[in-house]
């Protein structure tokens, strides 16, 4: 019989049901939701903890913490970044009034990559956000040389890097800020919800003022903030995933090596190996189609696999220098971007989660190899 189940690009970490009821019950018997609650002091605690990080502010999603950092930071003016990332990166650039400056990515990373950054440099440059992209480390050390030279901040989007080391270290810490995603479809996820990481007591706390309103008392505002915070049920929901994320993440390696075991020959599919002293998170399996090596088109793969219940994503196309809003950008012009072009054409995320079933990864090997 024909196995006609939709296997998803992704499926929820979701706690115990048995284990989340008595969280909720505390939650329900002290009635307080929100506002710095027991969960949420205790969530920041164990994160800080988890990730090897001094000091974390939890938001209600992974948007916010892009916008504050640039807030705490007092930037202004133009920011590098990259074309090849979800919009949320650029969003948060846009709504601080600062000007995206798009340099091209590297052929093998998919980050942003450092060798083009001083070209783009100008006199209204502040800072540089780099991203993370897959979970796959920057080149920080080279990022923060140059943003050292010029007297730049970084702000990392590490948005799919939850737990992500090099040589034992957080790559959280690379640096002034980097910031989080605990969305839904992350490798460790409160439903909604998001987190920046930043190096001292001082920054903390003035963030916290941020994603409160500027409320640093009952009657005294000194910041104009936002409502960032996150509430009492996610930090509880939150705390019982943390539990379980570890052994998720390795459920997650053992499908990307029984993709790799058996993509590894197939003529024009190729695919990010695991880097040197790196611990991975193995967030996405994105999988890079040479049509003319491989017979088809990524396109033309993307939507057989659909017509036959396998949902990969496209992840990241269009390039967010494509839209609408930022195509009028010098910078986005595609002469300007041949790597981040010939990426976002050719890219297949395939279904990657810890409840994937061997079955599931067959069906979806067979479509792919034909």
């Amino acid at each position: 019989m024909k196995n006609n189940k939709v296997i998803t690009v992704t499926s929820p970490l979701l706690p115990s049901l048995d284990e989340f009821m008595p969280y909720l019950q505390d939650i329900w018997s002290r009635q307080w939701l929100t506002n710095n609650g027991y969960y949420h002091q205790e969530l920041e605690k164990a994160l800080c903890k988890y990730l090897k990080v001094p000091y974390i502010s939890l938001f209600t999603n992974g948007t916010l913490p892009l916008m504050c950092a640039l807030q705490a930071l007092r930037i202004t003016g133009e920011v590098i970044t990259t074309p090849y990332s979800f919009v949320a990166t650029t969003h948060s650039l846009w709504w601080n009034g600062i000007k995206p400056v798009f340099v091209d990515i590297d052929p093998v990373t998919c980050n942003i990559d450092p060798n083009k950054i001083e070209a783009a440099i100008t006199p209204k440059t502040t800072a540089i956000m780099p991203v993370h992209v897959y979970g796959k480390p920057c080149d920080t050390e080279k990022i923060q040389t140059i943003a050292d030279k010029y007297g730049l901040k970084v702000i990392y989007d590490a948005a799919h890097a939850f737990g992500v080391e090099v040589n034992g270290k957080s790559v959280l810490e690379a640096g002034d800020m980097s910031t989080l995603s605990f969305h839904a479809t992350k490798v460790y996820n409160t439903i909604e919800g998001g987190a920046l990481v930043c190096r001292d007591e001082k920054t903390k706390k003035r963030i916290d003022y941020l994603k409160n309103f500027g409320f640093a008392g009952e009657t005294t505002i000194v910041a104009p903030g936002i409502n960032g915070k996150m509430d009492e049920v996610r930090s509880a929901y939150g705390l019982l995933n943390l539990r379980q994320v570890d052994a998720a993440i390795d459920s997650r390696r053992q499908v990307a090596i029984k993709y790799r075991e058996v993509l590894r020959n197939v003529e024009g599919i190729s695919f990010m190996e695991d880097m040197s002293g790196v611990r991975h998170n193995y967030s996405y399996f994105p999988i890079f189609i040479d049509a003319d090596k491989y017979g088809m088109t990524r396109d033309e793969l993307y939507f057989k696999m659909k017509d036959q219940k396998v949902l990969g994503r496209r992840y990241f196309y269009p390039l967010i220098s494509e839209f609408s809003t930022y195509r009028g950008l010098d910078s986005a012009i595609p002469e300007n971007l041949p790597i981040a072009h010939k990426i976002a054409n050719s890219v297949i995320c395939l279904p990657m989660y810890h409840g994937l079933d061997s079955i599931s990864v067959q069906r979806i090997l067979e479509i792919i190899v034909r």
